[in-house]
């Protein structure tokens, strides 16, 4: 399969960023690949917000809304829809998209499906390279996450702002700390605002959790919507735009993609060789060049952007 360069990519379209996508599932160590990646890497134009949440919590009803509103200001969009896959057969249904309604001639928009494979932090090594190149291509580029809880994590490996929902109903500020959540968001919506008194306690319950949080100098905000009439969209904008400007500050997002590329080199190391290969990694010394050296790992890796993917 011919890879396109990210100038191609540019020009082509929808249907060149498709095969770029088709390219990144099943050729792994293609060297042109890993060139395209390392430009889009190097060049990033758009923001990445990753979206989590148990299912049923109105994630794709949230997208939707996004997507409009992105249209509404011209910016252009790509989401990617990560559905967990089948532990017996290694597929995955690839439901989500199916609940999304975009205009396919819109060529500001697009929408892609991607299975969590064998991961269970949401998302996979395809999705972080996805992302990648998306981000170099898109004003705002949406990762929805499996949204099986607790496993969630991995999201932050990746985007640049976590937006957790939480729907009525979902726990108390307890159950919240509990399960470990609230260490994850920068920002937190509250779905399904028309519920009413439900709402304004999930709200209070979520507050109070973050409150109990230790999250730095930043507090994520936290804003009840309801995605079907747009109400609390407003705030919700305002939230992550506030994000944004944080992270501008001091080079923070600098930092965050830095951190970011160095837990990919130690998910890499780990896959290859395990728990003990990981901590052996760690405690090689700066001076080491051999081939299990973490350090010489992560200069690789700001240098190519693709170790996740070429480490086999």
């Amino acid at each position: 399969m011919s890879v396109p360069s990210l100038k191609e990519l540019r020009a082509g379209g929808k249907s060149a960023l498709a095969r770029a996508l088709a390219a990144i599932e099943t050729e792994a160590n293609s060297p042109a690949l890993a060139a395209l990646l390392d430009d889009a890497c190097g060049n990033p134009k758009g923001h990445i917000l990753g979206l989590t949440g148990t299912p049923g919590v109105g994630k794709s009803t949230l997208i939707n809304a996004l997507i409009a509103r992105a249209r509404t200001t011209h910016k252009t969009i790509a989401v990617i829809a990560v559905d967990p896959s089948s532990k017996a057969t290694g597929g995955a249904l690839l439901g989500d998209r199916a609940r999304m309604t975009t205009d396919p001639d819109d060529k500001g928009v697009f929408v892609r499906s991607m299975a969590a494979r064998d991961r269970l932090g949401g998302i996979s090594n395809e999705t972080i390279a996805a992302a990648v190149l998306m981000r170099a291509l898109y004003d705002r580029v949406i990762v929805e996450t499996v949204g099986v809880g607790q496993s969630e994590s991995d999201i932050a490996g990746i985007a640049d702002t976590v937006l957790l929902c939480i729907q009525p109903g979902a726990g108390d500020s307890l159950q919240f700390m509990k399960a470990g959540v609230m260490e994850l968001p920068d920002v937190v919506a509250v779905t399904k605002g028309d519920l009413g008194a439900s709402a304004r306690r999930a709200l209070a319950d979520v507050e109070g959790a973050l409150g109990l949080s230790a999250r730095g100098d930043w507090q994520a905000p936290v804003v009840t919507i309801t995605a079907t009439t747009g109400d609390g969209l407003d705030q919700l904008d305002e939230a992550i735009e506030r994000h944004i400007a944080f992270l501008a500050e001091d080079r923070r997002h600098e930092k965050r993609l830095k951190a970011q590329e160095a837990s990919w080199v130690d998910e890499a190391i780990k896959a290859r060789f395990g728990s003990e290969g990981l901590a052996a990694a760690r405690n090689i010394s700066v001076e080491a060049t051999g081939p299990f050296s973490r350090e010489a790992a992560l200069a690789e890796t700001l240098r190519k952007r693709l170790f996740p993917l070429t480490a086999k």
